[in-house]
């Protein structure tokens, strides 16, 4: 009988210990999908756009304002996340590597303007309060062409529930971001690091705007070859 509880104590230990593994890499799956998206979403952007409007936004109307763009992204996100890829292929007929491609071509053209120029926007952009929560910051600042890439390419190869998960994590850290924008953008200012910040961030959402075109252009040579 020693043994046999013995027997059963290890069984249940080394089930334990597995189900403990399987977790920590959900979690670290989990955890690279929310940093992926949040470098996608890009807060650099936001917060240099929000703490740059005149005359300063009141600590309510950023709050508000900050909470109504991510909705609005929140919204769009989780519609191409569950049925995006449906209606690409069904109703455009268009495959994801296609837009991985175009997202990642899109993605470093604003990339690449950021490096260069020290902004994520065109300066036409600004508009009245009541619209700027929805353009440009709920699209295309938060829910751009690479964002909606990735959601759609994410959902076909992990799952609709890590996907909106990650988004959903992802989405907070920003909003969390966006509404201490312009007390971070004071500090930083300080430092004088708000230019540098934004080109380095620049350089890394080209970065990843490479490595989408890459992995759209290796599923679409997979298909054809």
């Amino acid at each position: 009988m020693k043994l046999t509880t013995h027997g059963r104590n290890y069984n249940t230990n080394r089930h334990f210990i597995w189900g403990a593994f399987e977790l920590n890499d959900n979690l670290k799956v989990l955890l690279e999908s929310s940093l992926y998206f949040l470098a996608l979403i890009n807060p650099a952007s936001k917060i240099f756009l929000l703490s740059s409007i005149q005359p300063p936004l009141s600590g309510k109307k950023l709050l508000t304002l900050s909470f109504q763009s991510t909705i609005v992204a929140f919204i769009i996100l989780l519609l191409v996340t569950v049925v995006g890829n449906l209606v690409l292929r069904h109703v455009f007929h268009v495959e994801i590597y296609s837009l991985k491609v175009a997202g990642g071509i899109i993605l470093f053209i604003i990339g690449l303007q950021a490096v260069r120029n020290g902004r994520f926007y065109e300066s036409s952009l600004h508009g009245s309060l009541s619209d700027l929560s929805v353009v440009p910051l709920g699209a295309p600042l938060i829910a751009g062409p690479g964002t909606i890439a990735a959601a759609i390419s994410y959902r076909a190869a992990s799952g609709i529930e890590l996907t909106i998960i990650a988004i959903s994590i992802a989405l907070i850290v920003n909003f969390i971001l966006m509404a201490g924008s312009i007390w971070i953008a004071k500090i930083l200012d300080r430092f004088h690091v708000i230019g540098p910040l934004i080109r380095i961030t620049g350089l890394i959402v080209a970065a990843v705007a490479v490595q989408m075109i890459l992995s759209g252009i290796g599923e679409w040579y997979a298909v054809i070859k």
